[in-house]
């Protein structure tokens, strides 16, 4: 937060903010701290927000945050697992922070109250697994970006109602960023890679045939990524 109390967000936070945009409701779905709901608010992103986390003591955080700012009438607060604790329609979704499999998971059970809400999401891990989701939840990407934040990089995903069917390299590396391959590619193609060779040798090292394979066509698609950086 700022001298003025005006609230500042790290590189992560700021693109999830900007891949939102302008919406008259919008949630953010295990809101921790309340941050990007205070910087939407602030910056009149949005009218309202609805703020949620899994129990009271998670969401106090948030609550003493819009509380301080004075931002406390524009805000909705619910306590509840992921989507499930939405209580009316929102323009737009943020679930981020967490596994691709938790992320699914929520987006999975709460597919009716997310309803047409275009969803962004940011997975800490298992963004292959989350795109493969999405599409069976009736989902498609429609856009793709990465954050660098320092030497870390985070990968954002946006989606809405819609058919999509992905293939393998586009579920591993993400089909927006496949087809656009922005800059900031390079660097995440370049980490995923030391994951995936590190994965491999474990794997090998422990006599799990089951993973090597699928390891060796993900380092095979990281490589051709880095090979080729741009269309």
């Amino acid at each position: 937060m700022t001298g003025t109390g005006r609230i500042a967000l790290d590189p992560r936070l700021s693109m999830i903010a900007r891949l939102v945009g302008p919406c008259e409701r919008y949630a953010d779905i295990g809101c921790d701290h309340g941050r990007l709901g205070a910087f939407m608010l602030q910056r009149g992103l949005c009218e309202r927000a609805v703020l949620t986390d899994i129990s009271e003591p998670s969401l106090a955080k948030a609550r003493a945050l819009m509380d301080r700012l004075g931002l406390t009438d524009r805000v909705t607060f619910a306590v509840g697992n992921g989507a499930l604790a939405l209580d009316g329609p929102v323009d737009a979704a943020v679930i981020a922070g967490m596994g691709g499999a938790t992320i699914a998971r929520i987006v999975r059970e709460g597919r009716e109250k997310l309803a047409d809400a275009r969803l962004i999401l940011q997975p800490n891990v298992a963004a292959p697994q989350l795109r493969e989701a999405l599409s069976d939840c009736g989902y498609a990407i429609f856009d793709e970006r990465v954050a660098q934040d320092g030497r870390r990089n985070y990968v954002i995903l946006c989606a809405r109602p819609g058919p999509s069917a992905y293939d393998e390299r586009e579920r591993i590396v993400g089909p927006v960023l496949l087809r656009e391959r922005p800059d900031e590619l390079a660097p995440y193609a370049s980490f995923r890679l030391r994951v995936a060779k590190k994965a491999l040798a474990g794997a090998a090292a422990s006599g799990d045939r089951s993973q090597i394979e699928p390891l060796e066509r993900e380092i095979a698609i990281w490589e051709e990524v880095l090979a080729c950086p741009r269309r």
